[in-house]
């Protein structure tokens, strides 16, 4: 099975509802907001939100680096202390972000946000509550700021909201299509998507509590989760590409030998997207099209059997039709709201 990687795709739409949002900017000279944001994931959502009256800045935007491990250089502290709102996740994965912070900068973190703490699954631009509490809180923020644009920020949010719901009716329509769906991960980067998803997690307790606790995980724990991808009770291996290491790279060499799809995700947002909303986009994208591929394998094998049961044939027929028609006909918004994993 081929290894995935998604690829970001154009929003079009969102682009159009953006260029509506600006046109009703003041024509006025106003100095942007200086806004700096510890990770990009966060820095996208910012600049989404605040438009043209914003200067974002983004301190670690590369997908080559160990988010956990990232140390700041000086430059770094300064523009955090310099900045007018500052922008962190929390939860302890950017602790260096907000140590140092100016009495005058604005804080806004995702974890206060929505009341994550230190020890809880830090990666909570993957929560569809996590960004949608933030970017209200980025338009609020901004038009304390800036009372002259609220109505511009407020267009922005809008703007910004209808994305949103369109990720949120996906995932709702992939979890109804796909009620058994499992994975296993080699690093917990994308619990809260795959949660908000309607997926299982299966990766085993001993290897997830190694990765908690940043130590490698024992031989015992390593063969059990080769036997778990060997023996097919997960339907994707998800791995994390910023945490590579001998057990990754044996586990996702598992996976590949035994035809169990993967997805390499990053924690910081690829250089080929363009919003965080792209980038959530193209991995429900992704997904979709390794469950469809599968389900293609699956007919082709059942097809190659010889069975010729005309029962059968018709039953699986009309399955697909109500599937289709179940599809075409979910119109529901609300995404599962997920906990916090450890």
């Amino acid at each position: 099975m081929t290894f995935g990687t998604a690829a970001c795709s154009g929003e079009s739409s969102s682009q159009n509802d953006d260029a509506s949002a600006d046109s009703d900017a003041q024509t006025e000279q106003i100095t942007p907001i200086e806004v700096v944001a510890s990770v990009n994931q966060w820095g996208s959502l910012a600049e989404q939100i605040g438009g043209v009256h914003v200067k974002v800045t983004s301190i670690l935007s590369s997908t080559d680096v160990d988010a956990h491990d990232f140390e700041p250089k000086t430059d770094d502290i300064g523009k955090l202390q310099q900045a007018q709102v500052a922008v962190s996740n929390g939860a302890g994965y950017d602790a260096w972000a907000v140590k140092n912070l100016s009495k005058d900068t604005v804080s806004v973190s995702a974890a206060q946000m929505v009341g994550a703490i230190e020890g809880d699954n830090p990666h909570l631009w993957f929560s569809s509550d996590a960004r949608n509490a933030m970017a209200k809180e980025l338009a609020d923020t901004y038009s304390r700021i800036m009372p002259t644009q609220k109505k511009y920020f407020s267009n922005k949010l809008t703007a910004w909201n209808r994305r949103e719901k369109k990720i949120e009716k996906d995932m709702k329509t992939f979890s109804d299509t796909h009620k058994d769906a499992s994975y296993a991960a080699t690093e917990p980067v994308a619990y809260y998507l795959l949660s908000d998803m309607g997926f299982t997690d299966n990766t085993p307790e001993g290897y997830l509590q190694s990765t908690g606790t940043g130590s490698e995980p024992t031989p015992d724990d390593l063969q059990e989760f080769q036997e778990l991808l060997e023996k097919h009770k997960v339907d994707v291996l998800i791995n994390d590409t910023q945490s590579a290491s001998d057990a990754t790279n044996t586990l996702t060499g598992t996976a590949y030998k035994s035809d169990v799809p993967v997805l390499d995700i990053s924690e910081q947002m690829p250089s080929d997207c363009k919003s965080l909303t792209s980038w959530i986009r193209s991995l429900i994208l992704s997904l979709n099209d390794m469950f469809a591929e599968q389900s293609d394998a699956n007919t082709s094998s059942n097809a190659g059997s010889g069975s010729t049961d005309s029962t059968d044939s018709a039953n699986s027929s009309a399955a697909d039709d109500s599937q289709t028609a179940n599809e075409s006909n979910d119109e529901s918004n609300d995404a599962p709201q997920p906990n916090p994993r450890k």
